[in-house]
């Protein structure tokens, strides 16, 4: 007995110190080198153990899917069984590039395959911004026209069979009017059927896209600024607008308290927002703005942690995404240069090249692996695609737009793709099989 008990303290043990390191590796992956440094210290472990990119992420979801599986053959006694459902995690076989890996790879470039495109809809004015659902079902596009059209992808891909017509397809779920001014950005609820709009018009509204017949808001906030962003922390719990002001505003979506970063000491006053987006685990968000920086902030504190002052020159930068691995932010801006930066160190790690943007609020979008870089040639109106890795120009598409797309949305779970047009259109992009 006393054997039995000696070996299961030594088991505990072992992996209560592979525990400690994976938090460690955790923390030190996502530049919480403080936090990092403390638990690294207080259970002596060191602070370089090697752990792969989000693993304790990984082991976690695969936990929570156990976990799920057994309350649903009513084997699992645990208070927190729920906790699964809140919790959008990286799916542990998603795929995830390391560009500092090969940062001199000059090798060949892989091929972007090719899509077919449809006409799905138009707004009565400029088609401003779209979004995809977490989940891919859903895509959503905002307009000047103060509207929010709904689509289900499933019907969209019916419209794309070999027999079907040509012509806009009817695949409009709803339409919502509740804005007074041009819709600027989406987002999905991370778990939800929530649809969360920005405008021109001050105002974040909130749309149940499970009710059939509702046609606006059931919810609105009510900000200072002109909302141009909007992003959604992967709890579903917070929300980010990113206004007119200079400051990202943090909103408590159960209170709709909002909440301002007291540590941002090199903010331009005339910064206003273009884009704002959480990472994966919502432990940073990301801003662009119009004075040209692209700027890091702390997901917990809110705090500025990394400004990359002069990020695309003294012309704005108009988007900024995370990679999966939270490791990496791409960036656009007016300077017509797309640009990927290492969050760790604020460091230019690749730049693409070769597709003209100087006028609209340009979108560089990564495709559903990462593996390529999709952005917008106003000049040519085409449609330009790099090997995120190489960074070579591996495509370039006519758009099918009368004049430049203003905006692309990839989906993210499968190789299809949005563009919005200042000719009001909609098209939806599927690779051909």
């Amino acid at each position: 007995m006393e054997n039995s008990n000696s070996e299961q303290t030594v088991q505990d043990g072992k992996l209560y110190r592979h525990l400690n390191s994976l938090i460690v590796a955790h923390l030190r992956h996502n530049n919480l080198i403080q936090a990092a440094s403390s638990v690294a210290s207080a259970t002596m472990t060191p602070l370089n153990v090697e752990a792969p990119p989000n693993r304790l992420l990984e082991l976690l979801s695969k936990g929570l899917a156990a976990e799920k599986d057994d309350v649903s053959r009513g084997t699992s006694s645990s208070p927190f069984h729920d906790l699964g459902g809140s919790l959008p995690l990286p799916r542990p076989s998603a795929t995830v590039i390391d560009f500092s890996s090969l940062p001199d790879l000059k090798g060949p470039s892989k091929s972007f395959p090719k899509h077919e495109t449809r006409h799905l809809s138009e707004h009565k004015n400029v088609a401003r911004c779209a979004r995809f659902s977490p989940d891919g079902r859903f895509v959503a596009t905002g307009s000047a026209d103060t509207s929010i059209k709904l689509f289900e992808v499933s019907k969209i891909k019916q419209m794309l069979l070999p027999d079907a017509k040509d012509g806009p397809v009817r695949s409009v779920v709803k339409t919502y009017y509740d804005h007074i001014q041009p819709v600027n950005d989406l987002d999905f609820h991370p778990q939800g059927t929530i649809l969360v709009s920005g405008a021109k018009d001050q105002s974040i509204k909130f749309f149940d896209i499970s009710k059939a017949n509702a046609k606006r808001s059931y919810r609105v906030i009510q900000d200072t600024h002109n909302v141009r962003s909007v992003s959604f922390h992967p709890s579903g719990n917070f929300l980010l607008a990113g206004t007119d002001h200079a400051i990202p505003h943090l909103y408590d979506i159960n209170t709709f308290q909002c909440y301002l970063s007291a540590n941002v000491p090199d903010v331009n006053p005339n910064g206003a927002i273009n884009q704002v987006r959480y990472s994966c685990t919502g432990s940073m968000y990301v801003t662009a703005s119009k004075d040209g920086a692209i700027r890091l902030w702390d997901g917990i504190t809110a705090n500025c942690v990394r400004s990359i002052t002069a990020a695309h020159g003294t012309v704005e930068a108009t988007s900024a995404i995370f990679t999966k691995d939270q490791r990496f932010v791409l960036s656009c801006g007016k300077d017509s240069t797309i640009k990927l930066w290492e969050v760790g160190s604020g460091r230019l790690v690749k730049q693409y090249l070769g597709a003209m943007h100087t006028q609209l609020r340009c979108q560089a979008i990564f495709n559903e692996t990462e593996e390529f870089i999709l952005s917008i040639d106003e000049l040519n109106n085409e449609i330009v695609i790099w090997d995120a890795m190489t960074t070579e120009k591996v495509a370039k598409w006519p758009s099918n737009h009368v004049g430049a797309p203003r905006w692309l949305e990839h989906s993210p779970v499968e190789s299809a793709f949005i563009s919005c047009g200042t000719d009001r259109s909609i098209r939806f992009w599927k690779e051909t099989t």
